[in-house]
């Protein structure tokens, strides 16, 4: 029953049904605020939801390679914290801090690339247990309280000329995940790897190595994350990105990659961003309650992944 409703959706009647729906949608909320159409209530939205985009763009070049990283939320509010321990308390100039920050992301991404890679672990228990310990370490280093953040990074939630920072700094992550993906051979490998990892081994692809990398830069992009959260904050918090991981997978599965890993897209991830932002604050605007929210939200991604599944037995 579920796969002929999902095959009907997959269809053109299907397709115009729910396009159909989002319209009716769209009237909706705007008979229930006009400010809906309006681009500054999306721009904010958008800079809402540009943490999420940079965390996706990591994300993205996991799940290509048939990965998971569930450390991402926890790496973001490290991250910060560590920002804030080297700039406050160490008195390390901006210049020095930054990178350090990205660093300790990095490496944080390394270690569980290592485990997945180098020991074996399934990529949802080596990630789930650096969850644990990247969150048990930023609540060490906080003692569970608010830290400040230097000036010096505070500009990243700014706006400046009326442009938003958050949102510049997720379109720069987008486009150095799309260089990445289709410019590098580091890009074609983690596609050959995603499609098939012992193919891909096989071919001669340095696979350990590649997959290291892949969740070092994935504990990159949630450093840099965590910058512009500090930013948008002015402190460093630690219970920041808590389930943020779990918006970053939708994004990515929405935008048309595949959890089975061999495709996807950064232009694809960050209109999956994007949209997650337009549909929560459509939501908002409606007064709908945000445990509702939830349930919404998660209907998108089953849709998502349901048509990623038809369209694989179609193509197969």
């Amino acid at each position: 029953m579920i796969s002929r409703v999902l095959r009907f959706l997959a269809s053109p009647a299907g397709r115009a049904l729910i396009a159909l729906g989002l319209v009716l949608l769209l009237g909706l909320v705007f008979h229930a605020d006009g400010a809906f159409y309006k681009f500054g209530t999306h721009r904010d939205a958008i800079r809402q939801a540009s943490v999420c985009g940079i965390l996706a763009c990591g994300m993205t070049l996991v799940i290509i390679t048939a990965g998971i990283d569930l450390a991402v939320g926890s790496i973001l509010g490290l991250t910060g914290v560590c920002f804030a321990l080297i700039t406050i308390h160490w008195g390390w100039p901006a210049w020095q801090a930054i990178p350090a920050a990205l660093a300790v992301g990095a490496a944080c991404g390394a270690v569980a690339g290592i485990l997945t890679a180098g020991a074996g672990i399934q990529p949802f228990i080596a990630t789930l247990a650096m969850m644990s310990i990247a969150r048990g370490a930023t609540l060490v280093i906080s003692q569970g309280s608010p830290m400040a953040t230097a000036p010096t990074v505070n500009w990243l939630g700014r706006t400046v000329g009326g442009i938003p920072i958050p949102i510049v700094m997720m379109v720069i992550a987008g486009f150095v995940c799309w260089f990445i993906l289709s410019r590098t051979v580091l890009g074609r490998s983690m596609y050959a790897i995603g499609g098939n990892v012992e193919a891909a081994r096989l071919s001669g692809l340095p696979v350990k190595k590649i997959l290291v990398t892949v969740y070092a830069l994935s504990g990159l992009f949630a450093g840099l994350a965590g910058l512009v959260m500090a930013g948008r904050l002015s402190s460093a918090q630690p219970q920041a990105g808590v389930g943020y991981e779990l918006d970053a997978i939708a994004a990515v599965v929405i935008g048309g990659a595949s959890l089975a890993g061999g495709t996807g897209k950064a232009t694809g991830t960050l209109i999956g961003a994007i949209l997650l932002a337009v549909i929560r604050n459509g939501l908002n605007l409606l007064n709908v309650s945000s445990f509702w929210q939830q349930i919404v939200i998660g209907l998108v991604i089953a849709l998502a992944v349901g048509f990623d599944v038809l369209r694989k037995k179609t193509t197969t």
